[in-house]
């Protein structure tokens, strides 16, 4: 595959995993009353739902990781969602800094977006060092 391609199939997952996890966010929103507890239910939630998406599209389309042992895959998810630790720390930052300023869900959700987007650049790079080596 050509780099424009994997950049571009790259981007198209992160779309999918970011709208999965705003939408799983949206839901929470939906049956939860606002507030800070709403929003870190939230977080976790969507970030969960993100989490797998990704790793399920990552796995197979931009790693090409065919491996089906349980054990390996257990330890590549493992790796994987470790890898995200700091990511998702930048993730909810953004979030959460836009909406302890501007206190909408618009605004909240663009700093998610900006918060992702960076995220998933770097997360890029700790994966393919450290959780698909081709081993």
């Amino acid at each position: 595959m050509t780099t424009a391609g994997l950049i571009i199939r790259y981007a198209g997952f992160a779309g999918i995993a970011t709208l999965c996890n705003l939408g799983a966010q949206r839901a929470v929103f939906a049956v939860l009353p606002g507030g800070a507890t709403s929003l870190i239910l939230a977080l976790i939630c969507g970030t969960g739902t993100g989490l797998v998406v990704k790793y399920l599209l990552d796995k197979r389309w931009i790693f090409f990781d065919r491996t089906r042992a349980l054990g390996t895959q257990a330890r590549r998810f493992s790796l994987y969602t470790l890898t995200g630790v700091g990511t998702t720390a930048l993730f909810w930052g953004a979030e959460s800094l836009f909406w302890a300023i501007w206190e909408t869900r618009q605004m909240r959700e663009v700093g998610a977006v900006l918060g992702l987007a960076a995220g998933y650049v770097i997360k890029y790079r700790l994966d393919k060092r450290f959780v698909f080596r081709g081993d």
